[in-house]
């Protein structure tokens, strides 16, 4: 297995979710391609159905400056697990990031907080960077469970690594009412759950905290990237209908950020 991916920040994901076989995804890349030159200063990712893996690949071409990855792995390395993919077979193809326990998988599929900690185990065992995806429910939140539910989510996979392993995972706090509703989180909700997740990794990893990126995810746009990434703690943009137009998402992605 290669080396780990060097990740810049901000780090800019697209989800296309069930999105864009390998003939639209070829079409995509040519056009993104030609609206987004590279830029040095931040990471470029596309979570793609697997399906479409190798034509991502091979339409990003010589663009080094842009990984893909895939939308879900199964924890266990090959057996009797029909329509499953593991995480090494995703590495062999390509893919050097995943996503594990999105909101989507875990409430339509019912992937639980202890699946998802296998998967992060398994991804990084494969040298996979996984993306854990925490977050509430409107439910949770009016009940001012938030921080409960985004620490449980992120104890779950601390469980099952050592400390050393844990500063290789990225997290995308993705409120679930605002996936997919047009309604986001404000960059002060934004600020105040990233404030929680870095404190915990504080605890987990010490100093090294500081370099794990916390992405923001829900309902996220050309219109309201700029004041997500510079939302205090906001690392990096989950992007998912909206990476789904090259144009669109080519603004998004080069967004500027703020100098510190």
């Amino acid at each position: 297995m290669s080396e780990w991916t060097t990740i810049h920040t901000p780090v800019i994901a697209g989800n296309w979710k069930m999105h864009k076989g390998p003939v639209a995804t070829r079409e995509f890349f040519h056009a993104f391609r030609d609206a987004y030159p590279p830029h040095e200063d931040r990471t470029i990712v596309f979570f793609l159905p697997a399906i479409s893996l190798t034509a991502g690949i091979e339409g990003l071409g010589d663009r080094a400056d842009i990984d893909v990855g895939v939308q879900n792995i199964h924890w266990e390395p090959q057996g009797a697990f029909t329509g499953e993919i593991s995480a090494r077979m995703a590495w062999e193809a390509g893919a050097r990031y995943t996503l594990v326990g999105h909101s989507e998988r875990r409430h339509l599929f019912g992937e639980t907080d202890e699946q998802c900690a296998l998967k992060v185990r398994a991804a990084l065992d494969a040298g996979l960077t996984p993306v854990l995806c925490v977050g509430e429910t409107l439910h949770e939140r009016r009940a001012g469970r938030v921080a409960d539910v985004i620490l449980r989510q992120l104890d779950a996979v601390a469980g099952v690594l050592p400390p050393d392993r844990i500063p290789r995972i990225l997290l995308a706090y993705e409120p679930v009412w605002a996936i997919g509703t047009g309604v986001n989180a404000t960059p002060e909700d934004a600020s105040e759950a990233h404030g929680v997740l870095r404190d915990r990794l504080h605890d987990l990893v010490g100093d090294a905290a500081a370099a794990i990126p916390i992405l923001y995810g829900g309902s996220v746009k050309v219109d309201n990237a700029a004041a997500l990434l510079r939302a205090e703690g906001v690392d990096g943009l989950l992007v998912g209908g909206a990476s789904l137009d090259p144009s669109g998402f080519a603004d998004i992605a080069a967004t500027p950020v703020a100098a510190a």
